[in-house]
Order: structure tokens, then C-alpha cells, then sequence
């Protein structure tokens, strides 16, 4: 009889994010070019409309909610920021910084990789491109002694 207490799936996931995310410097790379990637995302987003920008905030948000409602609020106060950010950068630079941000983040993570000896966790599964930003949130988490 087996009276172990079942893994969450958010531990799951974050496990095998880790597995090709164990260099210190390849965390280090995540922990700035992550976030970088999702600001661009939602800067890319907010180019053809605000309105956009927030209906992918939400869309990812409620993909975190059911994962872990402590990663949703992280992950909010992350999304509102960052849009904020956005709304106050003038009209005309949202598309130059965002197309920008977003291929030096992309450099940044590949770098990483090829430093970690691994390719990056989205190669297997795609979902991974929205648990990378629970992995930094994470880190942050543990350190702050904040339960997820």
C-alpha cells in the first residue's frame, strides 16, 4: 500500500524544468532574460492592441491559477507591472523595445543553454514556455519563504 502523498503537478513540472536549468550561471541568464521574454511578449502583444496584451495576461493567469494559486498572485503582480511599464512607454517604442528586448533575452537563454550543456525544456513540451516564469518566481518564492 502505498500511503505517499501524491506529487503536485506544478512540483512536476518545475522538477523537470530543472533538470536542463542546474548551472548557476544558466539560472542566472533565466532569471533576467525570463522575465525580459514575457515583458516583450506582452509589449508584442500591446502593439496590435492593449486589449491583447491583457487577454493573453489573463489567459496565462488562469493557466497558473490552476497550477498554483500562490504562482497566480506572484504571476499578476508580475503582469501588472509589467503593463504599467507599457502603458507608459510612449506608442512609438513599444514595438522597437519590445522586438529588441525579445531577441536579446532569446540570445541571453540560448547562451545559457549552451553553457548548461542542454537544450532549453520547451524543446520537449511547449508548456514549459509558460512554467520558465514559475521557475524564476520560484526561486524567489523559496527565498522569501513563501509557500507555492
Amino acid at each position: 500500500m502505498n500511503t505517499s502523498i501524491p506529487e503536485r503537478r506544478i512540483d512536476a513540472l518545475l522538477a523537470r524544468y530543472a533538470q536542463s536549468h542546474r548551472h548557476p550561471m544558466n539560472e542566472i541568464i533565466h532569471c533576467i532574460c525570463v522575465p525580459a521574454i514575457v515583458f516583450s511578449l506582452l509589449g508584442l502583444c500591446w502593439t496590435i492592441s492593449p486589449a491583447v496584451a491583457l487577454v493573453v495576461a489573463a489567459a496565462s493567469l488562469a493557466y497558473y491559477l490552476r497550477l498554483s494559486p500562490a504562482f497566480a498572485v506572484g504571476m499578476l503582480a508580475m503582469a501588472a507591472l509589467m503593463l504599467v511599464l507599457l502603458a507608459r512607454l510612449p506608442t512609438g517604442a513599444v514595438l522597437p523595445v519590445s522586438a529588441a528586448v525579445f531577441v536579446l533575452a532569446w540570445i541571453g537563454q540560448f547562451i545559457g543553454h549552451r553553457i548548461e550543456g542542454k537544450k532549453p525544456s520547451f524543446f520537449e513540451d511547449l508548456r514549459f514556455l509558460l512554467v520558465g516564469p514559475l521557475f524564476v518566481l520560484a526561486f524567489l518564492y523559496r527565498r522569501w519563504h513563501i509557500a507555492y
